[in-house]
C-alpha cells in the first residue's frame, strides 16, 4: 500500500490533468456545449476533494488495506468515466 502522500498526490496529478484536458477540448473543439464543459469541470473538481478526503479519513471497521484498494479502485472507475465524457465533448 502506498501511504497516503502518494496517494493525495496522485489523485492531485490526474484530476489537474483531466481539468486541462477538459478546457483543452472545450478549447479546440468546435461543437462544445459551456453548460456541459462548466458541468464536467465542476465533476472533476468535487472528485478531486472527495478523494483527497476520503484519504484523509478511512473508514472505521475496514482493515486499512481493504478499505484502500477499494478507494483506488472507485477512483479509477470515476476517473474512466471522466475520460469518457471528455472524449464525448469533442465528437
Amino acid at each position: 500500500m502506498a501511504n497516503k502522500r502518494d496517494l493525495k498526490r496522485g489523485i492531485n496529478y490526474i484530476c489537474g490533468e483531466l481539468f486541462a484536458e477538459c478546457i483543452a477540448t472545450s478549447i479546440y473543439s468546435n461543437n462544445s456545449d459551456k453548460e456541459n464543459v462548466d458541468t464536467l469541470l465542476k465533476a472533476i473538481m468535487h472528485t478531486h476533494s472527495d478523494y483527497v478526503l476520503r484519504v484523509s479519513h478511512p473508514e472505521p471497521g475496514m482493515t486499512a488495506k481493504k478499505y484502500y484498494r477499494t478507494l483506488i479502485e472507485s477512483f479509477n472507475n470515476d476517473v474512466n468515466e471522466l475520460v469518457d465524457q471528455i472524449g464525448n465533448l469533442h465528437s
